[in-house]
């Protein structure tokens, strides 16, 4: 039967503990959002939500064609132009989600004969990009500059570092300097996922490549989603501009898709306007990062230290993740359920966001909660 081994798949996931399933969720939920990548709480402010009907009125529901066709409106380009400003950066180019945007970094930077350095925490996105680029991939091992170093030693020709610089699973910041020193060693290029460092690191939520003096060489691309703390729908790649526009003309998840919805470019551009007037915002995802941490362990919890706004509490077991994130939904609070094969080391997660917005009262109800549901 056509797609059986589908049922067998099936079972085998069942007998794991391993089942995803959707979960709609209302316009208006009770529940203390711990899950979602809302970092700076900008999803439903009024001024961005305002943005993106603004933006819809003016250029209509959706962006009618390609970015090369019709799918690039005065909103995508003046959205590129703050946005390389913002992170210092030459030029931007946007996409319809950060996926596509690695997508299009990986592939267009990676041809045949060239190689890839990939860490082995790296986001599936980045993953895939490696995987449909033409050039070696070498994994090396994470957050290690020296394992880079000797990958780089084995190349002659053309090579690139790929990495987050948030990894998602833990909240762990990659050595970005050191990687760069070790990139220069051998004339390689950097491509850097800054969508958990875009709005929380940097001076003023500039970006973690910002942080560390990297924004803006000619050596460095970026690459960054508007979907967590813009609080929008999208992605964008940062670089020098010859490399902006050459990934105009070979990236093909930015040449054969459709343009991101002017909606989403008008709330991103509303959300980046924000925070330039607020700067604060980050430094606060910052801090509520530390005190839920700080809480945590206080309590006897197992939870890794974050280096943005992500906070990480280790499960007993796969079942026993899926269990905890559904107590803590009873009692009123969402979290992220990381479980293999979403996690490279195979440690289940409950995964916390620390939004900039959450109160001290909110804090100190999610780590009760938390407590009190512990497998």
């Amino acid at each position: 039967m056509a797609f059986g081994w589908i049922d067998e798949e099936a079972e085998s996931r069942r007998r794991a503990g391993l089942v995803r399933t959707l979960r709609p969720r209302p316009a208006h939920s009770p529940l203390l959002d711990l899950a979602s990548n809302d970092y700076l709480g900008l999803s439903r402010h009024p001024e961005v939500t305002e943005g993106a009907a603004r933006a819809a009125r003016a250029w209509g529901a959706g962006a009618t064609g390609s970015r090369l066709v019709t799918g690039t409106t005065e909103l995508h380009a003046e959205l590129e132009r703050e946005l390389a400003d913002f992170c210092g950066f030459e030029a931007a180019l946007v996409l319809s989600s950060g996926y596509a945007a690695n997508l299009a970094a990986v592939t267009a930077l990676a041809p045949h004969g060239s190689l890839v350095v990939s860490d082995a925490g790296n986001h599936a996105s980045l993953i895939d990009g490696c995987r449909l680029a033409r050039g070696e991939t070498q994994v090396v091992a994470h957050a290690d500059p020296d394992a880079v170093r000797k990958a780089l030693r084995t190349h002659d020709g053309p090579a690139v570092l790929v990495s987050d610089t948030v990894f998602s699973v833990d909240g762990d910041a990659a050595p970005l300097a050191a990687h760069a020193e070790a990139c220069r060693e051998r004339g390689a290029g950097l491509v850097l996922d800054d969508a958990h460092g875009l709005g929380v690191l940097g001076d003023g939520g500039r970006g973690a490549p910002h942080a560390v003096g990297l924004a803006g060489a000619d050596d460095v691309v970026v690459t960054v989603t508007l979907s967590k703390s813009l609080g929008s729908q999208g992605g964008a790649v940062l670089g020098p501009a010859r490399v902006i526009d050459h990934l105009v003309n070979v990236a093909r998840t930015f040449i054969f898709d459709t343009g991101l919805a002017p909606a989403a470019a008008g709330s991103a551009l509303a959300a980046l306007r924000l925070l330039r007037r607020e700067p604060e915002r980050a430094a606060r995802a910052r801090t509520v990062a530390g005190e839920l941490h700080a809480r945590l362990t206080a309590a006897g919890h197992e939870a890794v230290r974050p280096d943005a706004a992500v906070v990480s509490v280790r499960a007993p077991s796969p079942e026993g993740a899926v269990r905890w994130a559904a107590e803590c939904r009873a009692a009123g609070l969402a979290v992220g359920c990381f479980r293999p094969p979403s996690v490279p080391d195979g440690i289940s997660r409950l995964r916390l966001t620390a939004r900039a917005d959450l109160s001290e009262g909110q804090i100190d109800h999610a780590v009760r909660v938390i407590g009190e549901t512990r497998p």
